[in-house]
């Protein structure tokens, strides 16, 4: 059996600090959008998982298919606006709450945000 041996190559690799959203650090449009509706969407999964719903049971109380409830909770928001998932919020018996404010300063574009709240 013959030995292989592998030349090392240096390499440098520039680390980039992330902007906090993914969307906007791979340059896709409306990143702020996008991020809020992953956001809602993750929200409404850890609801749905928590409460251990099949997906036919998630699917009558969001009043959707049950292949939209497996798009859901894979993540293929395509054909969900925000608005819908903010009423599968209420659907879950959820308050969602919207706060408009000036954008922060240092900050080079407005942005759209959703925050979580347990009580």
């Amino acid at each position: 059996m013959a030995k292989t041996t592998r030349a090392r190559a240096e390499q440098t690799i520039a680390i980039e600090a992330s902007s906090g959203n993914v969307f906007e650090d791979l340059g896709l449009p409306q990143a702020g959008e996008r991020l809020a509706k992953a956001e809602l969407a993750r929200g409404i999964r850890h609801i749905i998982e928590g409460k251990r719903w099949t997906q036919r049971r998630a699917a009558e109380v969001l009043a959707i298919a049950p292949p939209d409830v497996s798009d859901l909770m894979r993540g293929k928001l395509a054909r969900f606006s925000q608005e819908r998932l903010e009423r599968f919020l209420n659907a879950l018996d959820m308050d969602v709450q919207i706060r408009v404010r000036p954008r922060a300063a240092g900050k080079k574009q407005a942005d759209v945000t959703v925050e979580f709240v347990s009580v």
